[in-house]
């Protein structure tokens, strides 16, 4: 039992140097792609690598692991991001927009593994522990939120050249990440685990369970990336200081991963998928106060309730993931969902620059009102069913 808290607590800190990562690269990516691109509608695009990066990589990532184990997997994707971030400081330094976008899909490579910590807790967690595992592995990312920004602010202009500082510094802290992992002890898959793969793909994807966890996270990590990526840009277009954007993300992430300490015990108490609707529902509330105005005080609670609303969708969807494979089916299973996520960033991250270039702010957060609707409707159909069977049990 204590082995489990003793990988949550190495897997969180890594969460939290991931995030810080995540969060320096969010404040300061969309400007350095806006200074480097001739296109300024192309300003997103780096960021747009960086999601294609994770989405290429999640399977394989996955996959590896399930050979490798977690530990070796999870430094190799650091080393992917230690280069990732030479790439990008080189790119800096030669004015090279493209060379960005190639540092930011090392970037996102690197990501992929990353976003395997939370599953990784759930895996060598019991079962009676495996929410909580999730929650609190993702609650290392409040450091990363709070000092991600402000490591932005300190070092963007810490050189010569712009942005370079910030750069140097994910090599930095993807180092830090590495050493973290050492302390990482969980075990590998059994010999009988990893010669059965379980059921097909595709059976298990068919389950009411998946669809639903598995648009959860896509959803929510869609919405939460078009609005996030569009927000600096937004920002500085409304003349508002680099020093409140970072104030503005940096409550994004508290948003994020501050209610992690308490929402794996709220699943337990109130059920995974009342979880997931009340994410929802602030979602919602999140757009009704970005078209409420454009003041640092608007984007301010929007990107607040916006990280509290991704939090409970995505520790949700994550925590319900876990009820529909076997340990031997967990690999691939884990995989095809965060690969639907990264491919939903991906298109969310394209979208957000072509919006707000095009059709400014209010289309950006219009555009995320259709995909709430359907996460609603896709959550009520398996509460229905669920409380169907439960009737049908009843009566027997």
């Amino acid at each position: 039992m204590q082995k489990q808290y003793r990988n949550v607590l190495v897997l969180s800190g890594c969460q939290a140097t991931l995030q810080i990562t995540g969060a320096t690269m969010i404040s300061v990516t969309g400007l350095a792609g806006y200074a480097l691109a001739e296109d300024k509608a192309l300003a997103t695009v780096p960021l747009t690598t960086y999601v294609l990066g994770s989405a290429c990589t999640t399977i394989p990532a996955s996959l590896l692991m399930r050979v490798i184990g977690r530990r070796a997997g999870f430094q190799s994707g650091t080393a992917l991001g230690i280069v990732g971030a030479a790439v990008c400081s080189y790119a800096i330094v030669a004015a090279s927009f493209w060379l960005l976008c190639a540092g930011m899909f090392l970037m996102g490579c690197y990501t992929a593994f990353g976003k395997y910590y939370r599953f990784a807790a759930a895996d060598a967690a019991a079962e009676s522990f495996r929410a909580k595992a999730i929650s609190l592995t993702l609650a290392g990312g409040l450091f990363g939120g709070i000092f991600g920004p402000e490591l932005a602010k300190h070092t963007y202009t810490a050189s010569a050249h712009t942005y370079l500082g910030s750069y140097i510094s994910l090599g930095v802290v993807c180092l830090l990440a590495m050493m973290i992992l050492t302390r990482l002890d969980i075990p590998r898959l059994s010999e009988h685990e990893r010669s059965h793969s379980g059921r097909p793909l595709g059976e298990i994807m068919r389950q009411p369970v998946f669809i639903v966890a598995a648009l959860a996270a896509m959803l929510s990590y869609g919405i939460m990336n078009l609005m996030m990526t569009a927000t600096p840009l937004a920002m500085r277009a409304h003349d508002h200081h680099f020093s409140a954007t970072a104030l503005v993300l940096s409550w994004h992430m508290i948003g994020m991963y501050g209610p992690s300490f308490f929402t794996g015990s709220l699943i337990q108490r109130c059920g995974v998928l009342n979880v997931i609707l009340a994410g929802i529902a602030l979602l919602f509330v999140c757009v009704a106060a970005a078209l409420s105005g454009t003041m640092v005080i608007n984007f301010w609670l929007s990107m607040f309730l916006l990280g509290v609303g991704w939090n409970f969708m995505y520790v949700g969807g994550s925590a319900l993931l876990t009820e529909c494979h076997t340990p031997a089916e967990r690999a691939k299973t884990q995989a095809a969902n965060d690969f639907l996520v990264f491919a939903t960033m991906a298109v969310s991250s394209a979208s957000s620059g072509l919006l707000l270039n095009k059709s400014g702010w209010h289309a950006v957060n219009l555009g995320s009102i259709p995909f709430l609707v359907a996460a609603m409707a896709a959550t009520g159909w398996l509460m229905w069913q669920r409380r169907g069977a439960a009737r049908v049990l009843a009566q027997k």
